[in-house]
């Protein structure tokens, strides 16, 4: 083997080597996911609304802490060259012994809102990523109608030449050419709709995954992580959906409210400390015993024991009832929902499924009947109206294909959502999950310091 045969032989494995090394450009449906995940904006400004939740614990527990506070005075007088400089600095620390169990109840019911807070960002979650799940396959369908439109036009303007040439020669009518040309100016509309729904289905993508399309691998199916029947659908839903759990939350949220309002009835005791020191400075002749400084503290209990309120009290603690008696009521009306919104993407999931295994006979079909009419147009058994309708029910074959393919990727999705299940750890996605609870736990028992645990 000559040195230039081995040079080449060696070039060619270098290439081939290369090639299969080099990364898939196509943008993945999980890969689109996993941007959603971390760069929706809407889902960073829920992150950011439980943030401010897990504030109300660190808020609720200073009714537990001591508030300590200073002051001071200082005052200078003059009146016929007389002088007089007086002024006072002081401590004073307070702290509630007994608050009719406020505190304790206004923690656990913050504490409650907290983990409401954290299942309502799950279900946000949720609802990011099947929007973004719907926008990938939307933009795919979308881009595969305006193909398959782009190919109906240029049938069809040679389905014009054709008539053309045939009306040239007699062996056609002006009827025929009529016909091909209507047909024609349709498609170019047709085609023109369907790129306008191209870029709008690509600006709902960058809505929801933040990045433009690039060339997209076909969307799959998550049937490995569903059911086998509907009603294991409903019983999961209907215990794990984020949404239910958190009503579920809110409702011991609201029921530790009540307890709350109601310990401002009873009665309240405080126990207070300070230490203060003044003085006193003046020019008068013969009155200096009066000048000099003194030193004073103080150590106290206050008991208050509420008897009439007019009424603001006991309104308040009726109020909470409602809301309590409104927060189960939501229970049920949530759990309405979750059920609806399972048995909807269900049945979705096996219609579509149906679809598509009768739409790709539908497509093989009408293509050969297209192909059996254009051979029998030729020798003079069918007219060129047979072979238009032909072509157009070749056309919505294809696309109400393509359609039904993106309603059972789609479908997947909407169950596993609202089956609680729409996740990133379900889903395999190279991410890293976002975790409230560790911000949750920098706050929660916070004394001091005003810096947020990110710095700011």
């Amino acid at each position: 083997m000559s040195f230039m045969r081995k040079g080449l032989i060696a070039a060619l494995l270098a290439s081939s080597v290369v090639m299969m090394a080099s990364p898939s450009w196509a943008e993945t449906l999980q890969g689109a996911l996993a941007k959603a995940y971390q760069n929706n904006s809407t889902l960073n400004s829920a992150r950011a609304g439980v943030r401010i939740t897990d504030e109300d614990v660190a808020i609720a527990k200073s009714g537990w802490r001591p508030a300590v506070g200073a002051s001071g005075n200082l005052s200078i007088s003059s009146q016929n060259s007389v002088e007089i400089a007086t002024g006072s600095f002081g401590v004073q620390i307070q702290q509630s012994l007994f608050d009719g169990f406020q505190t304790l109840n206004n923690v656990q019911a913050a504490e409650s809102r907290v983990r409401a807070s954290n299942e309502s960002l799950r279900n946000s979650e949720q609802d990011i990523l099947f929007n973004a799940a719907a926008a990938y396959v939307d933009v795919i369908r979308d881009r595969q109608i305006a193909t398959f439109r782009e190919r109906n036009l240029e049938f069809l303007g040679e389905q014009v030449r054709a008539a053309n040439s045939r009306f040239e020669v007699g062996e056609g009518t002006r009827t025929d050419v009529a016909q091909a040309q209507a047909q024609q100016a349709a498609a170019q509309a047709e085609l023109s709709a369907a790129r306008a729904q191209v870029q709008a289905s690509e600006a709902n993508y960058q809505l929801y995954i933040g990045d433009q399309p690039g060339r997209l691998e076909g969307g799959r199916s998550v049937s490995h992580l569903l059911p086998n029947s509907i009603a294991t659908a409903i019983s999961i839903a209907l215990t794990e959906h984020p949404a239910v759990v958190a009503t579920q939350h809110l409702v011991d949220a609201a029921g530790f409210s009540v307890k709350s309002a109601e310990g401002a009835l009873l009665p309240q005791v405080t126990a207070e400390a300070g230490v203060s020191r003044s003085f006193r400075d003046s020019n008068l002749p013969g009155v200096n015993t009066q000048n000099g400084t003194t030193n004073s503290a103080s150590v106290g209990l206050n008991l208050t024991i509420p008897i009439y309120q007019g009424g603001r009290v006991s309104a308040q603690v009726r109020q909470s009832k409602e809301s309590l008696g409104r927060a189960r009521i939501e229970v049920d009306v949530t759990r309405d929902s979750v059920r609806q919104a399972v048995t909807a993407a269900w049945s979705q999931y096996i219609s579509s499924q149906q679809v598509v295994s009768a739409g790709r006979e539908l497509v093989s079909a009408a293509q050969l009947a297209l192909n059996g009419v254009i051979e029998e147009r030729n020798v003079g058994q069918r007219t060129t109206l047979d072979v238009l309708n032909a072509q157009a029910d070749v056309i919505s074959a294809q696309i109400n294909l393509v359609g039904a393919e993106r309603d059972v990727v789609a479908a997947s999705y909407a169950i596993l959502s609202a089956l609680g299940r729409l996740s990133p750890d379900r889903l395999g996605l190279n991410v890293a999950v976002y975790n409230p609870r560790e911000h949750y736990d920098a706050v929660k028992n916070k004394w001091y310091g005003t810096k947020t645990p990110d710095g700011r």
